[in-house]
């Protein structure tokens, strides 16, 4: 429940503090008064929008905060998820900065209004009077079913059957879309496949023809360089070996009588098996050497081969032009395997559409006993309410399968004796469905655990006794959890367990709005003003105090 609400610098309201009371508190005054206002404020901290408009003075920041006792209200798994500290005592604070920079904080850490919007709809209803329009609408009307039911286990695993069955249909859709592109191009897709596979392209060997087609040219001309430096290492008397085989024999000779060229002698020695060896490695060279023309032209065929597939299909290696083949044969693959693939997920998607009809008949089984109990209990809370002769059928109306099930829900009503019933939006009156309005969250409030419900003029088209027993019914919900009523009523406003008013002070010049709680002979003040208007005759007060002790039999 809501203990506490402070607003500075919000519209017309300069500072409010104001601390609300259990059970079922009213709030009245004249029309423009500010209620709207207060409400507005609440409505930030709860997770709505900022207008930046209501910011009155644009020198210092505009803030609103809400403390509230969620003792019983199961919120830590929130709090945990949220990474928040949790006390049974929550601050919830809404800044606005002069710049229009919004702020929020649950218990002094910056949240996101999305967090705040999350808690703020466990922690408050506030009902206005434009929702009294959502009596028309058959979402509401199936969510208001379904809170009676207590089937949210139910529903969460239709949604679970039902997400499985879109999912796979969507998969199964978009095989089929990518199976007829695929047939679309599989002709060309099969030739150029066909030509890569054909030219059996091998990983790196575009540079090997290469190397190999730039010595099969010149051929000719590294076998006379290889000869030439074979004649110069051993082709005679003068040849290198030659003379470094004279030069070491006598390096040999000096060492006996020079110690000291010894270490010259190693050095002549190596080099001269070094030369020997390079000597007949050209030698090798030069015999596996041939001129090949046969071969040099293959190997430019494969090279031409080879850069044409390139210059096709906008590539610039080998490996490239190996990658498309495979991607080519992947996609032929898909194409020869899709009938199996396609027939695998209409068998999970059969399967699927079994498990969810399976779920949707358990959970229209809780809408259809839940509509049957709902009609005869809207009746009995309608009856006393000016409606003798109120008929109500709850309908369950089949459908094809969607997010929240396999049917709708349509209330149909008639007021009066004989007449037929119709849907409420084509017959209800403005103070019927507010009337409706009321029983229906006086029946689904408990359900919902809600901590604070706040009516905002509910009791709109409505008078006299019929007003007084909304204002019962609003009591008696009172009676497990918070009830605010804000009205213009006087019926309504004496059932509260206490009051506040809403009035401006036009002193000075500036105008502000002001709530305040009301003692006892106040509280008689105000209501005789709501019964008899700004001169408060001793009929209207003896009238307000009547009011008031009426309520306390």
């Amino acid at each position: 429940m809501i203990k506490k609400l402070v607003i500075r610098n919000y519209a017309l309201i300069d500072s409010l503090d104001i601390d609300f009371a259990q059970g079922f508190s009213v709030i009245t005054g004249e029309t423009g008064a500010g209620k709207s206002i207060i409400l507005g404020a609440l409505s930030l901290i709860l997770g709505q929008r900022v207008d930046t408009k209501v910011v009155t003075d644009t020198t210092v920041k505009t803030l609103v905060e809400g403390t509230f006792d969620v003792t019983s209200y199961d919120l830590k798994p929130f709090f945990e998820e949220n990474d928040l500290e949790y006390d049974d005592e929550c601050i919830i604070r809404r800044e606005i900065a002069p710049s229009g920079k919004s702020r929020a904080f649950i218990n002094d850490t910056p949240v996101t209004v999305t967090q705040l919007r999350q808690l703020g709809e466990q922690l408050i209803d506030i009902h206005s009077q434009h929702q009294n329009l959502l009596l028309t609408d058959s979402g509401f009307q199936l969510r208001m079913v379904d809170v009676l039911a207590h089937n949210a286990q139910e529903l969460r695993a239709y949604q679970e059957a039902h997400s499985q069955c879109v999912a796979l249909a969507t998969e199964l859709d978009d095989m089929r879309r990518r199976l007829a592109d695929a047939h679309a191009d599989e002709d060309y897709v099969r030739f150029q496949y066909a030509q890569l596979q054909e030219a059996r392209l091998v990983a790196g060997e575009q540079e090997e023809l290469e190397q190999e087609q730039e010595r099969l040219t010149h051929a000719g001309d590294i076998k006379a360089l290889l000869y030439e430096i074979a004649s110069l290492l051993d082709g005679g008397d003068m040849s290198i070996l030659a003379s470094l085989n004279a030069i070491l024999s006598r390096a040999r000779s000096l060492h006996n009588y020079f110690p000291e060229a010894q270490q010259i002698v190693e050095r002549l020695d190596s080099s001269y098996i070094d030369l020997k060896d390079i000597n007949a490695t050209f030698s090798c060279w030069n015999d596996s050497l041939a001129v090949n023309p046969e071969r040099l032209a293959w190997v430019e065929e494969r090279l031409d081969t080879i850069i044409t597939l390139q210059q096709k299909h906008r590539v610039k290696s080998v490996d490239e032009l190996i990658a498309l083949r495979d991607e080519y044969a992947a996609r032929l693959d898909s194409i020869d395997n899709s009938d199996a693939d396609i027939e695998k997920i209409e068998c999970r998607l059969a399967e699927a559409e079994a498990e969810r009809k399976k779920r949707a008949e358990v959970l229209t089984a809780t809408r259809v006993a839940c509509a049957q109990k709902l009609s005869s209990l809207l009746v009995d809370e309608l009856r006393p309410l000016g409606m003798p002769h109120v008929q109500i059928a709850v309908d369950i109306e089949p459908c094809n399968f969607y997010k929240m099930g396999a049917e709708q829900v349509a209330i149909r009503f008639s007021a009066n004796k004989n007449q037929p019933l119709q849907l409420v939006s084509e017959v209800a009156s403005g103070g019927e469905i507010s009337r409706l309005m009321l029983c229906i969250k006086s029946l689904v409030a408990d359900a919902l655990s809600l901590p604070t419900i706040i009516f905002d003029e509910i009791d709109t088209g409505v008078s006299g006794d019929i007003a007084a027993r909304m204002g019962s019914i609003m009591h008696r919900m009172s009676q497990y959890m918070q009830v605010v009523a804000i009205t213009h009523l006087p019926q309504v406003a004496a059932t509260g367990n206490c009051q506040y008013r809403v009035y401006k002070d036009n002193t000075g010049d500036t105008t502000h709005t002001h709530l305040i709680q009301l003692d006892e002979e106040q509280r008689v003040e105000e209501i005789a003003r709501m019964l008899s208007g700004t001169v408060l005759t001793d009929a209207a007060l003896n009238n307000a105090r009547a009011l008031l002790a009426s309520q306390e039999l």
